[in-house]
């Protein structure tokens, strides 16, 4: 079977590495120069991504790329600690949540896809798609076209090949909250593990990293998408700051801040109708931006699925009935998650009250079903 990939970030270079598993001819159409560059900041693997990665062979390379965090702390405004858990796994599991840079994840994928046969062609934008009987034509930017007999759309939030399937699909909508992402030096006494801090300008991640610097994140709750072109990123630290300066810890990291990543927009999408035409099919952001940090792994889930059904002749139905259930509860529960980072002055102090009961009594049994999925092998 021959298979274009549109995308080659976390959900094109994984699809094209658990294709190429199966056998299939396997090339990959980039609209970038470089999908792995610095594009996004960090992101953090839960046990199940991790367990996507082992089947497609390659979880010790991306696991010696990032480090493990084992503990994920959340704090409220004023600095009480409201809960202590695993990070990105139930208790007894021995597979520890992993954080790494985007770009390190997408180069580990990739690499792994090429290695085994995958061709990557960079600097190819999709702008047309057409269905026949036979399989699928994709038409580019620069003249260029392809032919193949299926065609995966795994070209992010703002997917083109989405909006191709189906000009009249839903569009993304911004969420409420923006991110701007950065690195501190020389703080000391910070709390291992995984940091968030529900503050008053929004929420406030940071962790340790092994290096002696910490990696941290800020995101802000505005009504309004803010003009985020118009802020050098070397003001962001002392925006943020203001933001930040009742909460003393985020402060401090704010102020020893040595570099700024590129802020985002956060957005949401509406239900897609369908996620496959005939010949074509799409796969993580394309299909269902889900955010609350399971972003990459639901997308490494749906690389590894897709080519589970294909490789037993099974349809691109068949793989969106499989991921359909599973990804609508991830989505409901990253609206309440987004819904937490948004709280007003009333909603932090109704959190701070509820938080530790959750945490303590319900968290274990309200993730099981995320963490414990068992996905199979490629085999």
């Amino acid at each position: 079977m021959r298979i274009i990939v549109i995308g080659g970030g976390v959900a094109g270079a994984a699809s094209a590495l658990a294709l190429r598993r199966t056998g299939a001819e396997v090339t990959v159409h980039e609209a970038y120069p470089d999908p792995a560059g610095p594009v996004g900041s960090f992101l953090s693997l839960a046990s199940n991504g991790l367990r996507a990665l082992d089947a497609l062979g390659c979880l010790p390379e991306v696991q010696r790329r990032g480090f493990a965090v084992a503990e994920q702390r959340m704090w409220s405004s004023d600095g009480r600690l409201l809960g202590v858990m695993p990070r990105g796994r139930l208790a007894g599991d021995d597979l520890l949540s992993v954080t790494l840079m985007r770009g390190r994840l997408v180069d580990a994928l990739r690499t792994e896809a090429e290695r085994a046969g995958a061709t990557v062609h960079t600097g190819q934008r999709l702008t047309g798609l057409t269905e026949h009987a036979d399989g699928v034509r994709a038409e580019f930017a620069d003249g260029s076209t392809a032919e193949a007999d299926l065609l995966v759309g795994a070209d992010g939030l703002w997917s083109a090949t989405r909006t191709l399937l189906d000009p009249t699909g839903p569009s993304p909508a911004y969420a409420g909250l923006y991110s701007v992402s950065g690195r501190s030096e020389g703080v000391p006494g910070d709390p291992a593990g995984f940091n968030m801090t529900f503050g008053r300008g929004g929420v406030f991640v940071h962790l340790p990293a092994p290096d002696g610097s910490t990696w941290w994140s800020a995101q802000v709750a505005t009504p309004e998408p803010p003009d985020l072109a118009t802020v050098p990123l070397t003001d962001w630290p002392a925006r943020l700051a203001d933001l930040y300066r009742h909460e003393s810890l985020p402060l401090t990291l704010l102020r020893a801040t040595t570099e700024v990543h590129r802020p985002t927009l956060m957005h949401t999408l509406p239900a897609v109708p369908a996620w496959h035409g005939r010949r074509t099919v799409l796969v993580g952001d394309a299909a269902h931006p889900v955010g609350a940090g399971q972003g990459a792994s639901m997308a490494l889930e749906d690389a590894v699925v897709l080519a589970q059904v294909l490789s037993r002749a099974g349809s691109l139905a068949d793989y969106e009935q499989l991921r359909r259930a599973r990804v609508g509860r991830m989505l409901k529960a990253a609206a309440a998650n987004r819904d937490a980072k948004k709280a007003g002055p009333v909603g932090r102090r109704v959190n701070d009250l509820v938080l530790p009961l959750v945490f303590r009594h319900f968290y274990p049994r309200s993730t099981a079903w995320l963490y414990t999925h068992e996905l199979g092998s490629l085999a």
